[in-house]
Parts: structure tokens; sequence; C-alpha cells
């Protein structure tokens, strides 16, 4: 019996001692013993560098799950009551974002770096008025130019230098029946000019094309193979080929959509301390030398982009978005596009 009863209690010394050591064990790198899961739509190796940056600083294993925004965001809506992931980050620019305040999948957080921000700024709206996302980094919509076909001199500066004949055939945009990036800009140019105007610039602008691809990045790369002189995109896309040793530059037209490509908290995300901490992280030097190297400008005033542009040289080319025009018209317009459109 006391045989029984010693090796008993030894077998109960060696348990506690082996769920203490488990526990310190998964408690080492976050005081809620948890990792963070992170949604993405980025490059998954810019959003893997940035996962393990942020694990190397903090101590707390991040896993990354990449989708495309609109699967992203059907996943978060679909988890509502249990989520499964801390952080979403990125999307192409803020407009999804503002497209899912109102769905109850995102929650308030604004790092303490970024408190005193403006809500906008030279016409750049940095983060969310009621503090529901904070931009990490900015991108521009522009022009990118074979430089082996198209000198810098004779390459678009404005929008409706696009109609220009010399052009005809030579130029690729973007679906905005299927691309973000390409609905960003008909809805920008139909806010500055009217819906009747716009439609009729984008019939000519249309015709001017020898390709509508899907793909948002799709124009950009053929104007790098050289199957087209010009192609409506965001800047990294271009400074990526180019960086790849194609022959591509960027133009930041006159006036033009600039957006803040912005990270928010998931609403009851399972580590939301967690979560926090990547927000923070995002706006560090460390996170943002990653983006900078990546081609993006980084929006923290204290690293140096790694391409021309910079928020400094780019401020006085923002169109004033009406975010409220954007989030009232974005499906209706994609939707008019291929019936408008011949």
């Amino acid at each position: 019996m006391k045989k029984s009863l010693s090796v008993t209690v030894a077998l109960l010394i060696i348990s506690m001692f082996l769920l203490s050591a488990c526990a310190g064990e998964d408690s080492s790198g976050d005081s809620n013993g948890k990792s963070i899961t992170l949604y993405s739509p980025e490059t998954p190796d810019l959003s893997k560098e940035l996962a393990k940056k942020f694990e190397e600083v903090n101590g707390i294993k991040v896993n990354v799950d990449y989708a495309g925004t609109n699967v992203l965001v059907n996943k978060m809506m679909a988890e509502k009551g249990n989520p499964q992931a801390d952080v979403w980050y990125g999307g192409g620019g803020l407009l999804p974002f503002e497209a899912s305040i109102d769905k109850g999948i995102m929650e308030p957080y604004i790092p303490e770096s970024a408190e005193d921000w403006e809500v906008v700024e030279d016409g750049i709206k940095l983060k969310h008025e009621d503090d529901y996302y904070v931009g990490t980094e900015m991108f521009v919509l522009g022009f990118a130019y074979n430089t082996e076909l198209v000198s810098e001199e004779e390459a678009p500066k404005t929008w409706d230098d696009l109609l220009d004949p010399k052009w005809e055939g030579k130029i690729q945009f973007p679906n905005p029946a299927a691309s973000g990036t390409s609905t960003l800009m008909v809805l920008s140019y139909m806010m500055e000019n009217g819906e009747e105007a716009g439609w009729e610039y984008f019939q000519k602008l249309n015709d001017q094309a020898n390709s509508v691809p899907d793909s948002g990045s799709g124009p950009t790369k053929a104007a790098a193979m050289g199957e087209a002189h010009i192609a409506i995109g965001f800047d990294f896309m271009a400074y990526e080929h180019q960086n790849n040793g194609e022959t591509v530059d960027f133009i930041v037209p006159d006036k033009t959509p600039i957006l803040v490509n912005p990270a928010t908290l998931i609403k009851d995300g399972p580590n939301p301390e967690g979560g926090k901490k990547f927000m923070d992280f995002m706006l560090t030097e460390d996170a943002q030398e990653i983006l900078a190297s990546w081609y993006h400008i980084p929006i923290n005033p204290d690293v140096e982009s790694e391409t021309p542009l910079s928020l400094d040289n780019i401020k006085d080319h923002a169109v004033d978005l009406d975010i409220d025009w954007v989030n009232e018209n974005y499906d209706r317009i994609r939707d008019e596009w291929d019936t408008k459109i011949q």
C-alpha cells in the first residue's frame, strides 16, 4: 500500500513538473503564452519576412495565412463569433478596409506612435477617424513605361495624356470589374469629372488598350516585357521589375490617387495583446525598412524610401478622395463597367 502510494505521489510530482515546464516553454515569448495569426493578401515572401522579424524582436511566433483580399474578408465574416486570426494587414490600399468597417470584423486600435497623426494630411487619409485601421505604407497609382520603347520626355504625365493617338494599341490597364487597383482609377476620375464624363473617358481609354487583363499587376509586367508601352498600376510594381533588371520606370501623374495600405486588429481575435504588438511593430523602423526593401513607400519618416518616391515628393500629386462616395459607389461602378464599356 505504501509502495503504491509513493509511486502515485512520484508520478504526480513528475506530471506537475512536466506541465510547468511546458507552460514555461509556451509563454517564453509572450505574456499570454500564445502565438498570433496574420491574415495578409500581400506578397507571401514579404509577409513572412515581416513575421520573422517580429518573432525575432518580440519572441512571439506569427502564423501567416495568405489569400486574396476578398477571400480573407469573407473568411473573417464566416469566423465572426470565433475569430481565428489577430491582425489583417494589406489589401492594395485602404478601400477594402473602409468597406469592412460595418462588417463587425475589425477592432479599433491605433499604435501610440500614430496617435498624433492627422486623419487626413495633404489629401491623403493616413488612418481611420474612429481608429479602425492605421496606414503602414503609401501606394501611388500611376504609369509604368518601357524605357526602351518610350523616353521619359514623351511618357504621359496626366490621365488625359493617355488619350493621345500615339498611344493607340500601346496601353494596358487592369479590368475595373475584377481589379481593385483599376476600380480606384475609375472612381477617382469620376469624382473629379463626373460620371458622364468618366464613362466617356474610359470608353476612349479602352479603345487605346491592346489588352485589359484582370490582374492588377499584369499590365506593369506587360510593359516590362515590351508587350505594352504604357501600363497603369501601383508604383512598387514598376520598381520591383526595375530592380530585376527589366527596362521599366514609373511616372507619378499630375493628380492621382495616393493611398495608405493599412493594418487592423481583428475583432475578438484569440490574442489581442499580441495583435496590438504586431500593429505597433508595423510602424517601427524594423518593419518599415522591410517594406522599403520591397519598394513600398515607408510611412515612418525616419526610414528612407528605396525608390525615388517619398511622402514629401508625392503629396502634392494626391487627389482628395471622397471615401464615403467611394464606398457608396464602389460595387455599382464595378458592376456597370462591362455593360457601359464596349
